[in-house]
């Protein structure tokens, strides 16, 4: 069954190359992403693998734990490491999911069979320090992901759960933010001591309010 937006992650046992886990317990009281790939031993799937490890720093700054998965047994995955950390000039330092048996990939809708019939797609899924699942991506297995804009997303997601903001198209950190429309001017003078600018007045901008 797919998993919507606002659903609880759902919770489960599994071996990684870090050792035994409970999701939930390991998620802790802190942000969480789950990315499945298709394959281990290939040159996508290298590529995010270890692209994750260089600014896995970044997540950290913003109380985010990064965890993989496929459907390979956990020996693959710890031989595959050393190619990661190889050809990618990194050092792998986040957990990835030993999934032989597919039980995590059909928790999570993972496998595709239009698409792939015996592997995962690659998917996201950020989630909440509530365990609800917060964004949903998917990408083919030939399209490796743009995991800055996982930061991006993170940075909005965090923000936003915080304050009564919007953030517009291709937003950044430290950019103006919108009003939501539940805020009347008059609530958004005490909420935002900055000032804001009206558009229209469905359309009001405002200084990130954390910044």
């Amino acid at each position: 069954m797919a998993i919507r937006l606002g659903d609880e992650a759902p919770n489960f046992t599994a071996e990684t190359t870090e050792g035994t886990i409970n999701f939930h317990e390991w998620l802790g009281g802190g942000w969480g992403i789950l990315f499945s790939h298709p394959k281990d031993y290939t040159p996508v799937c290298t590529t995010e693998l270890g692209t994750v490890a260089k600014i896995t720093p970044e997540f950290k700054k913003r109380g985010v734990k990064v965890i993989a998965v496929s459907v390979d047994p956990l020996d693959s995955h710890k031989g595959w490491i050393n190619d990661i950390n190889e050809t990618q000039h990194t050092t792998m330092n986040y957990p990835i999911i030993a999934d032989p048996d597919k039980k995590v990939a059909t928790l999570y809708d993972m496998i595709h069979p239009n698409a792939i019939d015996n592997m995962t797609v690659r998917s996201v899924f950020i989630i909440g320090p509530d365990k609800k699942v917060k964004l949903t991506l998917t990408y083919p297995a030939s399209c490796g992901r743009n995991f800055d804009e996982l930061l991006r997303v993170i940075d909005s997601l965090q923000l936003t759960s915080k304050f009564k903001v919007a953030t517009p198209a291709n937003w950044k950190d430290g950019e103006d933010c919108i009003i939501t429309p539940a805020v009347n001017n008059d609530e958004a003078k005490t909420l935002f001591p900055k000032g804001f600018k009206t558009v229209k007045p469905y359309l009001r901008y405002t200084p990130q309010p954390n910044k």
